[in-house]
């Protein structure tokens, strides 16, 4: 089955995007890989005109509400990048695992092929992605509240700060 993939036409609008390890693999949970997302998401807000508006991290996945004047670039550069921070992190501390992410070419892929692009196009649309986005912890039962996980917009405390959006 094809990736499904952001239109040339409408790479500058907001998306509601899902990022994935393959296999679903669980390696965000050690290893300071969390801290790896973050770096990485608020370089991109610093320096890639990435404006974000909700956000999870989970432990084999991410899900982002975001826009950028080129939204096809974030993601290439966003799993680029990432991709090659993760295999540093797992050659200094888990060499072992890093057999799971081997690709028949001999590379490492850590990213399944589609990030699952969908279009907001509406401000209801908008808030049940973003209702789904902040579940996602308590669905799984790590947390009670959406609040308490760390790793969410829905933390006020979170290192990574999120765009007001205008209704």
């Amino acid at each position: 089955m094809p990736s499904i993939k952001i239109s040339k036409e409408l790479n500058s609008r907001m998306y509601f995007l899902t990022f994935t390890i393959k296999n679903w693999y669980y390696i965000f949970d050690r290893h300071n890989r969390f801290q790896i997302l973050s770096n990485s998401i608020q370089y991109c807000q610093k320096n890639k005109d990435l404006k974000l508006f909700v956000y999870v991290f989970m432990l084999n996945h991410l899900h982002l509400i975001a826009s950028s004047s080129n939204m096809i670039a974030f993601v290439r550069d966003f799993k680029r990048f990432t991709s090659k921070e993760i295999q540093k992190n797992i050659i200094a501390t888990e060499p072992n695992v890093l057999k799971l992410f081997q690709a028949d070419n001999n590379k490492y892929e850590f990213w399944q092929k589609t990030n699952m692009p969908k279009l907001i196009e509406s401000e209801k649309y908008f808030f049940q992605k973003a209702n789904y986005i902040h579940e996602n912890p308590i669905r799984k039962q790590y947390v009670a509240n959406p609040e308490h996980w760390y790793w969410s917009s829905a933390n006020p405390h979170s290192a990574i700060k999120t765009e007001t959006v205008e209704t």
